[in-house]
């Protein structure tokens, strides 16, 4: 029975397939580590999706990440095009030749001139490749695009055959291959053959929905390996592309039991004395003039003072004109900004998509290395994309700031009533600690009241409090004729 069970492979850890990291952001957690190494990787889509821009990073992240020398067949643009192309991304391909990190051969295949000189083979390309990957020692290749390649058979089945043999002839060689291949009108690509050869099948999309532009990446198949089945979304920035997946579906934060204070010494008292957890998210929802913006700069106000780094994501004002509202109820925002503790990016919801959005707090975060991050309001983003959208982006972003033990102070316009238990954009669920501020008239004066919806695993009070904006900050105290309670 043991024999047999050895023989089925039952009880036995099975070996990992062999893979290659490419260094893109998200495009290795999404495939579990990477390209399958050794056989050919196709990445199709139609024109401007980024296909020759994941092939050229996938070979430049390997020549100055992991010291693997990499080949570049073109069959579309020349060389120097491709320089001036990719040097706006921070890739210097001249000096990658010139240490041999890169070659970029630059194949001309005119269709006309190949009916005229007879019959059209790849042997020509092997002996050409070869040479390329031996002058040195390259573990990296990349052929863009298939369909020039292939624009020289008239005949389907010799193209069939040569097709195989080109796929087959990069296994025998050892060689990790990035392929490119436009898509086809009912097929992934024009052809329909490659997609079915490939080991490993990355579908690009570039679509536009309500006048809104995003891309999407999607692993079609990989064989010998779990991988993401969804559509990510994922952008092209200054430092090249960025996958970004749903990551808060693991659910694997690491948990602090340790606190942090909110800057207002009544509400500490009202979350048992202590405040916050560290790493978790705090959302204030409230009206408009309720106070949520001041809540926050008194939050990485707090974060300062002790010497932590807190950024600010503003959505509304600019950094002049928060520092300077925030100074009248003795909030010095500028101070910080001087030390280097705290970071202003202001940026209206509506200059670019969701994801772009998503980039820049990503790169903003990865730059400043914060604690605290405050965004103010996440309610704005919606301008940036349909409600559904703006909810999935928000659980990325709070996801990964999560995953990075940051703690998230969020505010959210509440347009609706103000004693509705929900909040505009729809990530109350999403949130640890949710304080709703709002807006009651009294005779001839309009009075703020704070309360505490809910704090996870903390005792805290259930009343209503009176809200004060001071001269001095901020301030909550019980409203005549009501007592605390502490759960």
């Amino acid at each position: 029975m043991a024999k047999s069970k050895s023989v089925l492979g039952v009880g036995r850890v099975m070996p990992e397939l062999p893979k290659v990291m490419t260094g893109i952001q998200g495009l290795d957690e999404i495939t579990f580590g990477g390209l399958p190494k050794g056989r050919p990787t196709l990445v199709c889509g139609g024109p401007g999706c980024g296909k020759t821009l994941l092939a050229m990073e996938f070979l430049c992240r390997g020549a100055l990440q992991y010291n693997e020398p990499g080949v570049f067949i073109a069959f579309e643009e020349k060389e120097k095009d491709l320089e001036e192309n990719f040097a706006s991304l921070g890739f210097d391909l001249k000096s990658l030749v010139k240490h041999k990190k890169l070659v970029i051969d630059y194949v001309y295949i005119e269709r006309s001139e190949i009916e005229e000189t007879g019959e059209y083979d790849l042997e020509g390309l092997f002996v050409r490749l070869a040479a390329a990957i031996d002058s040195i020692g390259a573990k990296r290749v990349v052929l863009d695009t298939i369909e020039a390649l292939f624009s020289g058979f008239s005949n389907e089945s010799i193209l069939r055959a040569e097709l195989r043999r080109l796929f087959r002839w990069l296994k025998d060689k050892g060689v990790t291959a990035v392929i490119t291949g436009e898509k086809g009108e009912s097929l992934l690509t024009k052809h329909g053959l490659e997609e079915y050869v490939a080991d490993c099948v990355i579908l690009l999309d570039h679509r536009t929905v309500n006048q809104i532009a995003t891309r999407r990446l999607k692993i079609i198949k990989y064989r010998g390996s779990k991988h993401g089945t969804n559509e990510f979304p994922f952008l092209i920035g200054e430092t090249g592309i960025s996958v970004f997946p749903m990551t808060s579906l693991l659910l694997s934060s690491t948990v602090s039991s340790r606190r942090i204070s909110s800057g207002i010494k009544s509400l500490d008292e009202m979350l048992g004395n202590k405040g916050y957890y560290r790493g978790s998210t705090i959302l204030v929802s409230g009206s408009a003039g309720s106070g949520k913006t001041s809540f926050g700069a008194k939050f990485v106000d707090a974060v300062c003072e002790t010497g932590e780094r807190a950024l600010y994501l503003a959505f509304e004002e600019p950094e002049d004109q928060l520092s300077r509202n925030m100074k009248s109820i003795g909030i010095d925002l500028k101070k910080w900004i001087d030390k280097g503790l705290l970071k202003i990016n202001a940026n209206r919801a509506t200059l670019c998509g969701l994801e772009m959005h998503l980039v820049m707090a990503h790169n903003a975060v990865r730059d400043f290395k914060p604690s605290v991050v405050v965004i103010d309001p996440i309610t704005t983003l919606i301008g940036a994309g349909m409600a559904d959208e703006a909810k999935a982006m928000m659980a990325r972003l709070l996801d990964y700031l999560r995953n990075e033990g940051i703690t998230v102070l969020a505010t959210d316009l509440s347009l609706g009533s103000t004693h509705g238990d929900s909040a505009e954009i729809g990530i109350s669920s999403l949130c640890d600690t949710w304080i709703r501020l709002s807006m009651e008239t009294q005779g001839y004066r309009r009075m703020r009241r704070l309360s505490i919806i809910k704090s996870r695993g903390m005792k805290h009070a259930h009343d209503t409090k009176d809200f004060m904006i001071t001269d001095n900050g901020l301030e909550m105290k019980d409203i005549p004729g009501r007592k605390e309670d502490l759960r």
